[in-house]
């Protein structure tokens, strides 16, 4: 599976499971760890887990190897990590105290309305 179609199932198992302030950047040529970052939260630790395991479930019924899954114990920041696409799936609070997206300004944002409504 290329990391495009990586980046379509977790962005559409994020907005399934209603993730808040979905953004997608893309990596290529800002960083080595990944071609895309997936990058959402949502409003208590119950639903941050709920987002995480569909990301999880969706993967392995496309038959993807989940290199690392970490956090959800605690359910405040879960990493899912699927190889080319890494998926941050935060509590609102962790979000905003580790902001990502400003982290990683460099990266370029990817439009997603086209990949949600397919």
């Amino acid at each position: 599976m290329q990391s495009k179609d990586k980046l379509d199932l977790a962005v559409k198992a994020v907005d399934d499971k209603k993730a808040y302030a979905i953004t997608a950047l893309d990596m290529r040529g800002v960083s080595l760890v990944a071609d895309y970052f997936v990058i959402c939260h949502g409003n208590s630790e119950v639903q941050v887990e709920a987002i995480s395991r569909e990301v999880k479930d969706r993967a392995n019924i496309a038959g993807l190897d989940v290199k690392r899954l970490e956090g959800l114990e605690e359910a405040r920041w879960v990493l899912i990590d699927l190889n080319d696409v890494i998926v941050h799936v935060f509590h609102k609070d962790e979000r905003t105290y580790y902001n990502l997206e400003k982290l990683w300004g460099d990266a370029q944002t990817i439009e997603l309305e086209s990949i949600i409504q397919a």
